[in-house]
């Protein structure tokens, strides 16, 4: 089981490490079904039929719910994603309707696939390229939240600095959650992190093992796996939850998951880390 959680700026207790379900196709229900057989306890998904499927999300769920895995165990997160961002021949909600009807839309149909009545965290997928548009998105969402249909609010995808700190000055219910590709192009978006660590938004990484080879074969990483007799990948998770990060794993390998999971039976020192910081720049 995976008993250690971090607890967001709006009080909502999240896993360390969470189950991502992009690119899964039919398989979806499959293998999150495996993830949560395997302990995990927190799932992202998205309403956007071209990268996610999310009613097989909502199948695995509704059979662990039917075994006796209880709701409030689990870390629930799902997207809204904006027109852009959709295959124009499966958008989940009316592309003629007003934006904050687009949220509306997509919320109610993210509840019917997951068969919940509300979710832990609802994410803009990506920022609109227009301000007064990713406010309007933004204000929808705020009004999903105060109501109670979604306990934290985030968004994925916003790499700009100013971008993210306008929006959460602006915003009445605060960002809670930053989603991004954790990759060298945005120099891992340090100062996106420090803002967050200063501020108690929980980021989250993609893309974590995918767009890092380099740094899993740098030899800092593979003598810390040697002493630790873990693998690479287990000491760069384990890193990075040990520094506040939450990172997404989509394996669907059941060893892997296993894996993932036991991070936590072990902790690096903070020379250790220190030494993977300066490989990050």
């Amino acid at each position: 089981m995976q008993d250690d959680v971090v607890i967001s700026s709006a009080g909502v207790a999240m896993p360390r490490l969470i189950y991502g379900t992009a690119w899964k196709k039919q398989r979806t229900a499959e293998w999150v079904a495996l993830a949560l057989e395997q302990g995990f306890r927190g799932i992202d998904t998205a309403c956007q039929p071209k990268h996610y499927y999310e009613p097989g999300v909502g199948e695995a769920l509704h059979g662990a719910f039917e075994l006796g895995l209880g709701r409030e165990q689990i870390y629930l997160q799902t997207k809204f994603t904006p027109l852009s961002g959709q295959d124009p021949q499966q958008v989940p909600y009316d592309p003629q309707a007003a934006l904050d009807q687009q949220v509306v839309q997509s919320f109610k149909k993210s509840l019917d696939n997951l068969h919940t009545d509300y979710l832990d965290g609802l994410v803009l997928h990506s920022p609109l390229a227009d301000r007064q548009q990713l406010m309007t998105v933004w204000r929808a969402m705020e009004a999903i939240a105060l109501s109670g249909g979604a306990r934290q609010l985030g968004i994925s995808n916003c790499y700009d600095p100013v971008v993210f700190k306008s929006l959460y000055e602006a915003a009445t219910v605060k960002p809670a959650v930053l989603q991004n590709r954790f990759y060298a192009d945005t120099h891992y978006d340090i100062e996106l992190r420090k803002f967050c660590r200063a501020h108690n938004v929980i980021y989250q990484s993609f893309w974590t093992l995918t767009a890092n080879p380099g740094i899993l074969a740098n030899a800092v990483i593979v003598e810390l796996a040697d002493r630790y007799r873990r693998t690479p990948a287990q000491i760069l998770f384990r890193y990075l939850t040990q520094i506040g990060v939450v990172p997404l794993t989509g394996t669907t390998s059941a060893q892997h998951m296993r894996e993932d999971l036991a991070i936590f039976v072990f902790e690096l020192t903070q020379d250790e880390c220190a030494g993977i910081d300066r490989l990050l720049g």
